[in-house]
């Protein structure tokens, strides 16, 4: 057992016990004669002090600790001297008197210091992660994930749903954003892709009658970055058979409903309100209005739903999807597709809050012939949709029942449940904005060997020269 207790848990209960704590090295503070140190672990910090006739061969080595050194200290818990509590530490009333130190490993000189407000860019941040999650309001952003989960796997347990993984390594279906792509060593010259989405096989899972799928899924999309955007991203990923639009909505306000009680205590009112793509384009010139000042709520829901099931790309001259290709048109007005096409209403709905869109979702098509006709009204001829859909076509042979889902992206929700501004500051190892690992130096070079072996080669774009003036 290398400790008894962690460097957050002693009070003025424990006072003259014998611990052994492990930890870094949060500061060093000499007075006189006597070594005081903070040693820091996950789980909060604790002083120490080392006194050179009881702390014996512990007081020399102490005097080479540096910040960052990772230690073991064994010694006893004291009060501390009248005078010096801490009332905002929860272990401020007590401090070990080190009888024993052991130098577990040393450390370089960090390129900052660990504290909470910091005046460095963010490359440096994520250069050294390792180091900016040592500080507290960086890591407990990841407390505050798993916390997350932790509600939400019991919730929808509850609820029925089944925790089912789809592939990582699928097929290039482009739609929307573009696709990152892996080459096949195996079948060379072809490619898999990465999901953008669960989509096509959750709903395949909806025709095998799993009847609630979920699935906290890692998702990647290859487009320009913002502050709510990264390459790779997180999002609770849900799909149900045999229901309604209403079906969705009651059971996301309740997730919502519970999660905001749970995390930041608030009382979150529900239903949500319900507004049409018309009204709100109408009456806040967005589709995904804040409506904290009208409501009066530091949080406001709002569903927007019937958006158009087309638009028209102006560049390309034809009709493309406004969410995806597999949403559902309004009943009354499928008979309106090939004519009216601007006309047609979609069965999707997005939930936004305080303006930012936290998530979408639609009632699925589940027709074979519906979904082909979709497929023509967006450019792709008969022979094209089987290239590309056809395993879903072909599914849909066989009895797919109606069916629905929703996706809303983890990071986004947890940035506003934590206050940040980026979904940077809630991705343990996020890229920077221009698609940049600072850590591990990604995305990189790969050697001819891999190149080879995958049947590539490179084109490295040309640079310019440089005129001599």
């Amino acid at each position: 057992m290398l400790r008894t207790h962690t460097c957050g848990e002693l009070n003025a209960n424990d006072i003259g016990k014998e611990v052994i704590l492990c930890g870094w090295v949060g500061a060093r503070r000499d007075h006189g004669k006597l070594i005081f140190i903070d040693i820091r672990d996950r789980y909060g910090l604790c002083q120490a002090v080392f006194i050179p006739k009881e702390s014996g061969d512990a007081y020399i080595n102490a005097q080479q600790l540096r910040n960052e050194f990772v230690l073991r200290i064994f010694g006893k818990v004291n009060r501390r001297p009248e005078g010096t509590i801490n009332q905002k530490l929860s272990t401020g009333e007590i401090e070990i008197l080190v009888q024993k130190l052991e130098i577990l490993n040393p450390s370089a000189t960090p390129p900052f210091e660990i504290e909470e407000e910091l005046n460095i860019t963010e490359e440096m941040r994520l250069k050294y992660r390792y180091l900016d999650l040592r500080r507290k309001k960086v890591f407990n952003n990841f407390i505050l994930r798993h916390r997350l989960y932790k509600i939400i796997r019991p919730f929808l347990d509850k609820e029925g749903f089944i925790e089912t993984e789809t592939p990582i390594l699928t097929k290039s279906t482009p739609e929307g954003a573009r696709d990152y792509l892996v080459p096949s060593r195996l079948t060379p010259g072809s490619f898999y892709a990465l999901p953008q989405s669960p989509q096509l096989f959750k709903q395949i899972l909806m025709v095998a009658g799993i009847d609630k799928y979920y699935q906290i899924a890692k998702c990647f999309r290859d487009e320009d970055l913002r502050a709510d955007r990264q390459p790779e991203f997180t999002q609770l990923d849900l799909e149900m058979s045999f229901l309604d639009e209403e079906d969705i909505f009651s059971l996301m306000e309740q997730l919502m409903q519970l999660i905001f009680k749970e995390i930041n205590n608030i009382d979150i009112k529900i239903p949500f309100p319900r507004l049409s793509y018309h009204d709100v384009q109408n009456r806040y010139a967005t589709d995904k209005p804040d409506l904290r000042k009208e409501f009066h709520s530091d949080f406001a829901f709002v569903w927007v739903k019937d958006f158009p099931l087309f638009k028209f790309n102006t560049e390309e001259k034809r009709w493309e999807s406004e969410h995806h290709p597999f949403t559902a048109p309004c009943l009354e007005d499928v008979d309106m597709l090939e004519n009216k096409p601007d006309k047609v209403k979609a069965r999707c709905y997005d939930l936004v809050l305080n303006g930012t869109e936290l998530g979408s979702g639609s009632i699925r098509i589940n027709d074979q012939q519906l979904q082909e006709r979709i497929f023509k009204m967006i450019g792709l001829s008969k022979q094209e949709a089987y290239k590309r859909f056809g395993f879903l076509l072909e599914a849909f042979q066989f009895g797919a029942p109606p069916h629905g889902g929703f996706a809303f992206g983890i990071d986004r929700l947890l940035a506003i449940l934590s206050g940040e501004t980026s979904i940077r500051e809630v991705i343990a190892f996020p890229k920077t904005s221009g698609g940049i690992c600072p850590l591990t130096d990604a995305p990189a070079g790969v050697d001819e060997k891999q190149l080879k072996e995958l049947g590539l080669t490179v084109k490295k774009p040309k640079t310019k020269r440089r005129r001599v003036k």
